[in-house]
């Protein structure tokens, strides 16, 4: 009985221990993303019922706002689920918020933005080149003013899931485990909750789309130890998202909702090439690109730490990046 509890002790997300085996404690930070994700979702979805509340209208009923107000007050409410997980990480972890990646760096912001647009303009243009993506123009009445609130709505959108999986998981798990280990849990708790919306298309896009999940997410682990913060994961994770949802018009993630875009482009039926209703994140060319762009980080980032390293850190270059 005595061992149950201590591993029931162990486990919990409401301490700080680490003095435990290495898979116990990997239970241990993946119930405490999990507890950080509900907890922020719960919090979440229950001010988006009082405010519908508020403005006169009862959920319960069906009484609900329009698809995109209710993808905006979900996206801005991220921004709470956020100061819950500090909370959680500051209170329970007992950890400061830099050992959370959230450093004062955020100049690595501008960085990351500038990589996600790259890297989501060249899959998406590749794509259209192969004739599986139809570009028709500009939309004529696009809301400009809409889509700048959804820029800032993915700002807090990508922020929170980085802040879970670049900043909870992999820092947790890379100071107590391994860097391997920690970018393969936070890359699997990544890609878990998108494959629900994967599950309707082709086996052959949904191979793609897992693939291409696993890739982005291991950029961002990339890009978060590179620069020992998150910022510049999150910047990418907004921009990529922003580019294709509201500057392209293109399903995103799977959802193919309606949107508010600036230019107009359609896939041209369902296949490996556009990605099909899951859009060029479940495209083989996107999984050239994004492949290339981890290759080229690998090898540019252990060029330049070979610069001044010593043989006898090489082994480190990913967890130490050069300065």
């Amino acid at each position: 009985m005595s061992k149950i509890i201590e591993f029931i002790k162990n486990i919990s997300p409401l301490n700080n221990r680490t003095k435990m085996p290495k898979t116990i404690y990997i239970i241990k930070v993946v119930l405490l993303f999990f507890f950080c994700k509900l907890s922020g979702e719960l919090v979440g979805e229950g001010i988006v019922m009082l405010i519908h509340f508020a403005c006169g209208k009862n959920p319960l009923k069906g009484e609900m706002f329009d698809p995109i107000t209710i993808t905006l007050m979900t996206y801005f409410g991220y921004s709470i689920m956020i100061v819950i997980t500090m909370i959680i990480w500051k209170l329970f972890q007992k950890k400061t918020l830099s050992e959370l990646g959230v450093t004062k760096k955020v100049g690595h912001y501008l960085i990351g933005m500038a990589a996600g647009a790259v890297l989501v303009v060249v899959s998406a243009v590749a794509v259209v080149f192969t004739g599986s993506i139809d570009y028709i123009g500009l939309f004529p009445d696009a809301d400009i003013s809409m889509v700048a609130l959804f820029f800032f709505a993915f700002i807090f959108q990508g922020a929170f899931e980085e802040f879970l999986c670049r900043g909870v998981v992999l820092q947790l798990l890379r100071r107590n485990t391994s860097l391997p280990i920690a970018a393969a849990v936070s890359t699997a708790l990544f890609v878990a909750p998108h494959i629900p919306n994967m599950i309707n298309d082709r086996s052959l896009i949904v191979v793609f789309a897992l693939i291409n999940t696993a890739l982005v997410s291991l950029i961002f682990s990339f890009l978060t130890v590179r620069f020992n913060s998150i910022w510049a994961a999150c910047g990418m994770h907004t921009v990529w998202n922003f580019i294709l949802y509201n500057v392209m018009g293109l399903n995103l993630s799977g959802n193919d909702g309606m949107t508010v875009a600036i230019f107009d482009m359609r896939s041209v039926g369902t296949n490996v090439l556009n990605g099909g209703t899951y859009g060029i994140e479940a495209s083989v060319v996107t999984a050239v690109v994004l492949t290339l762009a981890l290759v080229v980080c690998l090898f540019f980032s252990r060029k330049r730490f070979a610069c001044h390293s010593s043989d006898k850190v090489s082994h480190t270059i990913l967890e130490s990046g050069c300065k």
